[in-house]
């Protein structure tokens, strides 16, 4: 076991031609749970309301798979808090599962781009995160160094999530790339075992470290970068 890499062991070097990276927790700094996020904007809720609510939320659609817009959804949120939660509020929670890029991250993408090694950004997000992620129309970009990935892949705007096989098929079809071409890295275990069975080479980032140097040595390892 390799040292700060969890659920890793040295592998076979081989010539990659993509990289693709999740997101939250190896690029960028992210909240894992909605409570974590409403921590973090500065609400705090009883246990017994909590475990309702959530159940209630549940319910609602999707807008990771693109089943709802923030918007409506907020409203919708709102409506199952009874009283306790804005939809003011709940875009505030929201937009606190974004924190700020990881240090060092742009020196993956020096290194990848010296090796002519194509980038894509494979993730799990909803509309709202992903606006902020890759903003329009000029606007002030909160996570620039993202901006550099050549391919990007959002869970609702395909339709589909990871650990699902058909959001690694689309990244296959859109890129024409074959899984043997294709490294990925993602913090969390589902996703990577999902893509080993997809015929991708994956790895796992912890999200709780310095994520750069991980990445970086995992790129190493495999013979992507120098």
């Amino acid at each position: 076991m390799l040292r700060g890499v969890p659920g890793r062991i040295a592998r076979v070097k081989q010539r990659f031609s993509l990289v693709v990276f999740d997101i939250g927790g190896v690029l960028v700094q992210a909240g894992r749970t909605w409570v974590e996020d409403a921590e973090r904007a500065g609400f705090t809720f009883t246990p017994s309301w909590l475990e309702q609510f959530q159940a209630r939320a549940r319910a609602l659609p999707n807008r990771n798979v693109g089943a709802i817009d923030s918007d409506r959804y907020f409203v919708l949120l709102a409506e199952e808090s009874e009283g306790v939660l804005t939809a003011d509020d709940a875009r505030r929670i929201s937009d606190a599962s974004l924190v700020a890029e990881y240090p060092g991250i742009g020196r993956v993408f020096d290194a990848l781009d010296a090796a002519a090694i194509k980038t894509a950004v494979l993730s799990n997000v909803n509309d709202a995160e992903w606006g902020r992620l890759f903003p329009e129309h000029g606007a002030r970009a909160e996570f620039p160094t993202l901006l550099r990935a050549r391919y990007r892949f959002a869970s609702h705007i395909m339709g589909v999530r990871k650990p699902e096989a058909q959001a690694f098929d689309e990244v296959e079809r859109a890129t024409g790339h074959p899984g043997r071409e294709i490294l990925f890295l993602d913090d969390r275990t589902e996703n990577v075992d999902a893509a080993r069975l997809f015929g991708w080479t994956a790895e796992l980032i912890d999200h709780t470290g310095d994520t750069a140097p991980q990445i970086l040595t995992v790129l190493r390892e495999h013979g992507a970068i120098d």
